[in-house]
């Protein structure tokens, strides 16, 4: 059973930076979507970003970015380690949000279809993000 594990959320001041990492296992396959999700209270759960896990396409060819995310947010990966990174730069009050990995292993589906409700079939159990004014 695949697992995914997030870790590098906390308390930041307006402004600042924050790197998310994701550990996956429990899989074997090579290529495959993973992405960055959040949910603020109250609000529906957004889109962050998505990879897909092929490092022979170039990097700006396998990832998709949500609105809120452009010119902020770097998702990247290392496949030695079977992790995904978000670093977020820049960060503003309205980015706090508990931030969810996501995973699915069967299709490359991420990039064509983010827009329109790409979901994960495996997901990690969070990690928050609080930022302050």
């Amino acid at each position: 059973q695949p697992e995914l594990v997030e870790s590098g959320g906390g308390s930041v001041i307006a402004g600042g930076s924050l790197r998310l990492t994701c550990v996956a296992s429990g899989y074997t396959f090579k290529s495959y979507c993973m992405g960055w999700f959040r949910q603020a209270p109250g609000k529906e759960r957004e889109g962050v970003a998505a990879i897909v896990t092929d490092d022979s396409i170039a990097t700006d060819d396998r990832t998709v970015y949500g609105d809120s995310a452009k010119g902020r947010f770097t998702i990247s990966q290392n496949n030695a380690k079977n992790t995904i990174y978000l670093q977020m730069d820049n960060l503003k009050p309205e980015d706090t949000a508990m931030y969810y990995c996501a995973a699915d292993f069967l299709s490359r589906s991420c990039l064509r279809e983010f827009d329109t409700g790409w979901e994960g079939d495996y997901w990690g159990q969070g990690t928050q993000v609080t930022v302050s004014s």
